[in-house]
């Protein structure tokens, strides 16, 4: 099943569209804004977003210009108020595939999404590349290694792997117990609430100097989990530069490349 991310500040739209697309076999989670992204990219896999443009004290295209850049998502654009020209060719050259004017109708813009899930390009599966860097740790995704200080490597399970992940993919984010479970879930293995507070405690012991005073994963009472650390993000297709090259052009202890800071 599909999973269609809408982002309309407009309550009833949300619900008129997310309630349709229910109907046509999509799982569709519906937000008013980029506030609950950042949790749901992180543990959820989608596969398709409709955006608005005009979304209260946010612009639609910021948050288009953002998943572009580090995504393959088809991003599609509804927009009642923003219909020049102007704003249809920024939207497209930032990445959506296609604008849609409101009022539109639900059955021209499912046919629409299923055209863009039709011809989304093969994945570049950018997440298999990357190494995060979260203090003294890096985890090397591709590899599944996550090494302490380059000499320390530390064993994680599938479920701790995936946890970990999850967490690097949202830093200082909170994260809900139902989004780490089905974060962490493994070859779709029953799990329960609870078990969460278990995978975290053993995750705990395998980073924190002192798990009963964590300071990398804390806990938001009520709420859920976070990680609090800044997390940089190396592209390993950024470095892919013939050695000789490499070295002459960019000496190892300059490379920033491909790297961020969240």
């Amino acid at each position: 099943m599909k999973h269609v991310l809408v982002i309309d500040d407009d309550a009833a739209i949300r619900s008129l569209l997310t309630g349709y697309l229910a109907q046509h076999n999509f799982k569709v989670t519906g937000v008013s804004g980029s506030h609950r992204l950042a949790p749901i990219l992180a543990t959820d896999n989608v596969d398709a977003m409709i955006v608005d443009l005009n979304l209260g004290q946010e612009d639609g295209l910021d948050i288009i210009r953002r998943i572009s850049s580090s995504s393959d998502l088809p991003i599609i654009i509804i927009s009642g108020d923003r219909q020049e020209e102007a704003d249809k060719v920024i939207g497209l050259e930032l990445g959506a595939v296609d604008y849609i004017t409101k009022p539109f109708g639900t059955r021209e813009l499912l046919a629409r999404l299923r055209g863009a899930l039709r011809d989304r390009p093969p994945t570049r599966a950018k997440t298999e590349r990357r190494i995060f860097g979260f203090g003294d740790w890096t985890l090397d995704v591709k590899s599944r290694k996550l090494v302490y200080g380059r000499l320390k490597e530390v064993k994680l399970t599938a479920a701790e792997f995936n946890l970990l992940v999850a967490l690097l993919n949202a830093p200082r984010n909170v994260l809900s117990r139902e989004q780490l479970l089905s974060a962490s879930r493994v070859y779709d293995e029953e799990v329960f609430d609870r078990s969460i507070d278990v995978l975290v405690l053993r995750l705990r012991r395998k980073l924190e100097e002192d798990p009963s005073r964590p300071k990398l994963i804390r806990t938001e009472r009520g709420a859920g989990y976070f990680l609090d650390a800044n997390v940089t993000i190396e592209d390993k297709r950024a470095l892919a530069l013939p050695a000789r090259k490499a070295q002459q052009e960019v000496p190892d202890h300059e490379k920033t490349d491909g790297t961020r800071r969240n």
